[in-house]
């Protein structure tokens, strides 16, 4: 028990340990040297998860939920806040995948990121990220989780925003920090309503309570959950709180992957997961939650199919199967929902790290129109993007397939309303194949644009003049922006090594849950859903037969259509666009919900804030309040003034006249 909590300890100290270290003594290292003690930092904590996973799977089936308490932070008026985590299959399962994950993208950063001028800053706050995350899926009460989803937020707006001199960078950055920070209230809101009626923080304490205080559909915990659910959906990236996900491909190549893949986006899936004794109770929140999730996938995946920047696309993709993880965990498919959470982390992160390296070789340069022919040029990315892709579309045998569609098959089991999710879902799958294959179609197919001619002669190109590749604004190299010198997978160890373990990932991690064979998810994580009415589900062998098929030809056909469009016969991409203009437009400018925020929000907020300052900042805080009382006190204190004559005939009958009014009053109330 000793060493368990140990373990669990050390997998969250060791990325703050290194955070701290960049911080102070980063700048005296040499050349990459912060580069190699955040990834080493990373090795330690992810070797401690791996002692964590051994030690907590000695301690038996029915011991595997144990809480580990460092102090009593607060104990008063029934706040019992402790700076206390929780061990248990879930919390390990995930600091797994976040710091396994998480050490393969510093490892790629140490060669991608080499020549930026805010290399040792850059570490420091991917160490920071990490921490932040793991801190948040440990954490034994509300009150550490909530500092951990904030510290979450914080450190996205510090690498969002990590080329600081870029105006799209920051704005980006503000951008994701004010839609989580509303997150962040939702949460906190929801927690006060839970914490009212089960009188404890402590989150194995609440679920116990919460089962005696509240009945089924209870108003007071439904509207809590509400709130949990907005908070999910705002670190999540769900609709409508989803318009922060892609800007923030604004920062650096592998803070997207950090975001997208097992970090970030994934907190919201965790918190449902992790509250689902309270979502059970609250089934018409977990339905608003479930509806939220197949209404990103499909949305998100119609506006991939149409926007030409390679990092977006991945990003909306990132959406689309987060929507896929809400939908499950929300309906009650807890194991296939953070199953596709582990697969996703491996496949997503592959493919944006060699979407960077695509963008590498493009000397920045994002935009699709501008690329093409780069499989000859770059044989191995375009292997590693081709695996990630057919492991997105959820093709067979790789990863995706087997995850997403257990995902499905369990939503067709539950029956009734879930059959809307279960089409929808397909419907999605095949979105996936279009999009995924359309992209990496139009970056490697094709005659070969000038960059990968230059790659094909031996010769990385590297711009003379650098430029924002969303706005196209001439920048320099110095600090604030993207460093002079690109690095490709083909010429970086660090870089290649990393994208071919999750290669290898994306293509076997999906043997670990086929159905009726392999139930190791379903069997590690039974722990934590042992009380669960919706986690012990056996699904008929007829069912899983046909959505198995129907899932092999739903992604394969997506595969197809993009081969038919973008290869076979690019001009039927042309003829679709002119004749289809307004969907076209309608999915280009991403259904409009930065204009709809825009005019609902932003714009009110801005006209409040005007009204506000010239009104009743300007005339009653100003003139009234200030300006009232100071005009009370000059007007006294002249007064005042005028009484000091200094002769002293005036003051005596002043305090003569005084002493008569006393004698007078006391006579009159004698």
């Amino acid at each position: 028990m000793t060493s368990l909590k140990l373990f669990a300890w050390l997998t969250l100290l060791f990325p703050l340990a290194g955070c701290v270290t960049i911080a102070l003594l980063g700048r005296r290292l040499p050349g990459r040297g912060a580069g190699y003690v955040g990834t080493g930092a990373l090795v330690l904590s992810f070797a401690a998860a791996v002692a964590t996973l051994l030690a907590l799977l000695d301690q038996g089936h029915d011991h595997q939920q144990v809480v580990a308490v460092a102090y009593d932070y607060a104990s008063s008026a029934g706040v019992d806040a402790e700076l206390s985590l929780l061990i248990d299959p879930l919390s390990v399962f995930m600091i797994l995948v976040v710091s396994g994950v998480s050490m393969l993208i510093h490892a790629y950063s140490i060669s991608y990121m080499g020549s930026d001028r805010g290399y040792v800053r850059f570490f420091a706050y991917l160490n920071f990220f990490v921490f932040s995350m793991l801190l948040l899926v440990l954490a034994g009460n509300f009150l550490v989780l909530i500092i951990g989803w904030a510290f979450v937020g914080a450190a996205s707006y510090l690498l969002i925003s990590y080329w600081y001199r870029r105006t799209t960078a920051t704005g980006a950055g503000i951008k994701a920090f004010v839609i989580n920070v509303l997150g962040d209230v939702a949460l906190v809101l929801g927690t006060f309503f839970i914490f009212a009626h089960v009188g404890t923080l402590d989150l194995l304490a609440t679920f116990e309570q919460a089962r005696e205080e509240f009945a089924p559909g209870d108003a007071d915990l439904t509207a809590g959950v509400i709130l949990l659910v907005v908070g999910a959906a705002a670190k999540s990236a769900q609709i409508p709180l989803h318009t922060w996900l892609a800007d923030a491909m604004e920062g650096p190549t592998p803070v997207s992957a950090l975001i997208h893949a097992a970090t970030m986006v994934t907190a919201g899936v965790y918190l449902i997961a992790r509250m689902h004794p309270l979502f059970e109770l609250a089934p018409t929140a977990a339905d608003v939650a479930a509806i939220i999730g197949v209404l990103t996938l499909l949305v998100a995946g119609t506006i991939a199919i149409a926007v030409t920047d390679l990092k977006r696309v991945i990003a909306y993709s990132t959406m689309s199967q987060i929507g896929y993880m809400i939908m499950g965990v929300s309906a009650g498919a807890y194991a296939a929902g953070l199953f596709h959470l582990m697969t996703h982390a491996f496949f997503k992160a592959l493919l944006f790290m060699a979407a960077g390296s695509v963008i590498a070789a493009m000397a920045g340069q994002q935009n699709l129109d501008r690329m093409g022919g780069f499989r000859r040029a770059m044989p191995f990315t375009f292997g590693c993007m081709v695996i990630g892709g057919l492991a997105l579309a959820a093709v067979p045998p790789f990863s995706g397939f087997f995850s997403k569609d257990e995902i499905l098959l369990l939503m067709g089991d539950r029956g009734g309303w879930y059959w809307i999710l279960y089409v929808a879902g397909y419907v999605g799958a095949f979105i996936t194949g279009i999009y995924t294959f359309r992209m990496i179609f139009r970056a490697f197919c094709g005659e070969p644009v000038p960059e990968a001619r230059a790659l094909e002669e031996g010769h990385l190109h590297h711009a003379e003049v650098h430029t924002n590749p969303a706005s196209g604004e001439v920048e320099d190299t110095d600090v604030g922006f993207p460093g002079p010198e690109h690095h490709i997978a083909e010429r970086e160890p660090a870089m290649k090594l990393a994208m071919g373990v999750l290669a290898l990932l994306a293509i076997v991690g999906g043997l670990v849950q086929i159905p009726k064979l392999t139930h190791v998810i379903d069997s590690f994580l039974e722990p934590t859903f042992e009380e669960s009415a919706l986690y012990h589900r056996e699904l008929s062998d007829g069912l899983i037969g046909f959505g198995l098929v129907l899932g092999a030809v739903v992604g394969i056909a997506g595969v197809a259509v993009a081969y038919l469009i973008w290869v076979k016969n690019p001009d039927i991409a042309t003829r679709m666009r002119a004749g289809l203009a307004p969907l076209h437009r309608l999915f280009v400018n991403k259904w409009y919900f930065d204009e709809l925020i825009d005019a609902l929000v932003t714009r009110p907020a801005l006209w409040f804030g005007a009204w506000a300052q010239q009104t009743f900042e300007r005339v009653f805080v100003n003139g009234l309040l200030v300006g009232g009382t100071t005009g009370v006190v000059r007007a006294g204190s002249s007064a005042v003034r005028a009484a000091q004559t200094g002769f002293l005939r005036y003051y005596a009958l002043l305090i003569v006249v005084g002493m008569v009014a006393l004698s007078l009053y006391f006579l009159l109330n004698a």
